[in-house]
């Protein structure tokens, strides 16, 4: 148990290796910190990162996880993503924000993706007025975006470490939509599906490290629901001027236990042991769920 003066927002293990295991957080005060949890006096790194708080962060390059660079993404409150090469100071090795005259939006929420060699890797942000954004870090533009109508609370690649399959986007209003990221349409973007899933915000959307196609969803009415991604049987086809664009499947809910009375605002599965995973609430309670039968599906 490790106490700080300022209120630790988000943190992640990614960017390390197994052996290392260091931690990176997000404050309050938009300080990037990296600890090791064995010396925790002083961080290993630390860089004044955003203007305002952190509110979320993803690391690549490390547990194993992914090709490249051990980077570390942040997203903040100040309309701006960030990403850190914990070898380099100060200075992040890519800025993403808002254009002259563009307003800044609050950044939500921070994904890495497509990290299957030392070259490639992107990063996807959502923003509180439903904007989704991919940057593509290999050329340093904006490939592509689009908006979901809703507060964008949680993004994530079913997984980092090979060429872009799909994305999971959650928001507030009870919504989530998959998007197939195979093909991209030069003006319609990638293909997705959505599904009403609750009435309430869904706070998170996680993909069992075991089956990328089964992912859970923790929503703000206390439940969490299970659910399957279908391949349509045709990924992609010819538009009527001959380019390819996506064919986005279909989502089945498998089961949905409620827990608490109040919103369960994270979620993890556990890499080892297929169909433990864990589960943070506003009531204040931490809760290990084992989910069975996964190898039947």
């Amino acid at each position: 148990k490790i106490e700080k003066p300022k209120p630790i927002k988000c943190g992640t293990f990614g960017a390390t290796s197994l052996q290392q295991r260091y931690l990176a957080t997000g404050d309050f005060d938009g300080n990037l910190n990296i600890w090791n949890l064995e010396a925790p006096e002083i961080p290993v790194y630390s860089v004044k990162g955003h203007k305002e708080i952190i509110n979320s962060i993803d690391g690549v390059g490390g547990l194993g996880i992914g090709e490249g660079a051990p980077e570390i993404v942040t997203g903040s409150r100040d309309g701006t993503v960030k990403v850190w090469d914990p070898r380099q100071k100060d200075t992040p090795v890519a800025n993403m924000e808002p254009v002259q005259g563009e307003s800044k939006r609050d950044c939500w929420t921070v994904a890495f993706g497509n990290a299957y060699n030392q070259e490639e890797r992107v990063v996807c942000a959502g923003y509180d007025n439903g904007d989704i954004k991919l940057f593509d870090l290999k050329s340093m533009s904006l490939r592509w975006e689009t908006n979901i109508k809703n507060g964008v609370c949680s993004v994530e690649f079913d997984r980092k470490d090979i060429n872009m399959n799909k994305l999971v986007a959650t928001s507030l209003e009870g919504k989530f939509h998959v998007f197939d990221m195979r093909t991209q349409h030069p003006t319609k973007g990638f293909a997705s599906v959505s599904e009403k899933a609750q009435k309430s915000t869904i706070w998170q959307g996680r993909h069992l490290p075991q089956n990328r196609d089964i992912f859970m969803t923790s929503g703000g009415s206390g439940s969490l629901h299970l659910w399957k991604y279908e391949y349509p049987a045709q990924r992609s086809k010819k538009d009527s001027e001959g380019a390819e664009m996506g064919v986005a499947g279909s989502v089945s809910l498998l089961q949905n236990v409620t827990l608490s009375t109040q919103p369960i605002s994270s979620l993890d599965w556990s890499p080892d042991k297929k169909g433990l995973c864990v589960c943070g609430a506003f009531d204040q309670t931490v809760r290990v769920l084992i989910v069975t039968k996964l190898n039947k599906i």
